[in-house]
């Protein structure tokens, strides 16, 4: 009988959640593996994490590093020491990191020390903007890892630009769009969102925002709420607000402004399947998050995104994503386009099937065996 594949697979956001959860269902499903759950708990609280592990159906976690919130420094470092003990105590033959978080980074650095094999799901992304921390991480832990799965053919060349052996690059497709695929029903079945805030499909528009270049100073928030205030007099714009933008918020005093606009619906942090059903029926989605163009993109649905670059280009040249950075004038333009019948249009790149996760237990076996 042959010894399972002992992995380590490590999350800290919840991205990280949709992205681990169809690998853990696809370990489950074809064996040959002996997967270990690791938490290091950046998001920690109902909303931002356990809400995630029930919808997704993810196992409790074997281990909680409890690293929580802070500095970018202190969140690496408590990672570093707390995974490595559990590396040492384990010694598995395989660590798994995912995304572009400081987990993600710190795992793949530990994995490296101790001369374990390192696998990160979505390499190659690249934003070419250096002084974004998620870059920075990108590019540290594929330079770290040993096998790196690709969602689109320009990640797989960002990889092979940076001197990366392509015998290390796999093209799978997007693992994003395997929950996607997989609780799209649920969502449709047992969200009941649009009621409870008494919408209609097509009705309103859908934000997040948290990146620090827009929340993180007084004077992006400012920007961002006139831009608001502009954007709610043409449509309803829903925005569940991340806790460390309600922080920023509250530390400039400018709560106050969000609460004065009447066409603007704050709410809480939402689990997965609401937030899954307030996407598939939005008129328009606006954020600065990557993930999110992803999935606009599949559900066909217009996406803004409030930065002035993207990691996920593919999401552009293919898909329904149109970056607008923080320019009032050219968000508004987008806007009327939309609701003048005329939104961008897209289709959904290779691999984007929901069958990625598969592709990557596959890869591993294969390379282990």
């Amino acid at each position: 009988m042959k010894t399972k594949l002992k992995t380590l697979l490590l999350v800290g956001t919840r991205p990280n959640l949709m992205k681990i959860a169809p690998l853990m269902k696809a370990m489950e499903e074809k064996g040959g593996f002996e997967p270990i759950l690791v938490h290091s708990g950046q998001h920690y609280d109902q909303n931002m994490s356990q809400v995630f592990f029930e919808q997704l159906q993810i196992p409790k976690p074997d281990y909680h590093l409890g690293v929580g919130s802070g500095k970018h420094g202190e969140q690496i470092a408590k990672t570093l020491i707390h995974f490595e003990e559990v590396v040492v105590k384990l010694i598995p033959r395989l660590i798994v990191v995912v995304g572009d978080v400081n987990s993600t980074v710190a795992g793949a650095l530990v994995g490296t020390r101790y001369g374990i094999k390192v696998a990160h799901v979505e390499a190659g992304l690249r934003s070419f903007n250096w002084e974004m921390p998620e870059e920075q991480n990108r590019v540290l832990t594929d330079r770290l890892s040993d096998f790196l799965f690709t969602h689109s053919p320009e990640a797989e060349i960002n990889l092979l630009n940076e001197g990366i052996d392509s015998q290390k690059i796999f093209f799978v497709g997007n693992i994003m769009i395997d929950s996607l695929v997989r609780f799209r029903a649920q969502a449709r079945e047992r969200s009941t969102i649009l009621k409870r805030l008494q919408l209609t499909p097509g009705s309103y528009s859908l934000l997040t925002l948290h990146r620090p270049s827009n929340v993180d100073t007084k004077e992006g928030l400012e920007k961002i709420i006139r831009l608001l205030r502009m954007v709610q007099e043409r449509i309803k714009i829903i925005y569940p607000i991340h806790p460390r933008t309600q922080k920023s918020l509250d530390k400039f005093g400018l709560s106050y402004y969000l609460k004065d606009l009447s066409n603007l619906v704050l709410i809480e942090p939402i689990g997965y399947l609401d937030f899954l059903s307030l996407t598939e029926k939005a008129k328009l989605v606006m954020t600065d998050s990557g993930g999110i163009q992803e999935e606009t993109t599949y559900l066909n649905i217009p996406c803004l995104t409030l930065r002035e670059e993207t990691e996920r280009p593919i999401t552009v040249l293919k898909g329904t994503n149109t970056i607008v950075g923080t320019d009032e004038d050219r968000i508004l333009a987008e806007i009327e386009n939309i609701l003048n019948g005329n939104p961008k249009r897209g289709i959904i790149p290779e691999l984007w099937d929901g069958k990625t996760s598969e592709r990557i237990i596959n890869i591993l076996l294969e390379k282990f065996d």
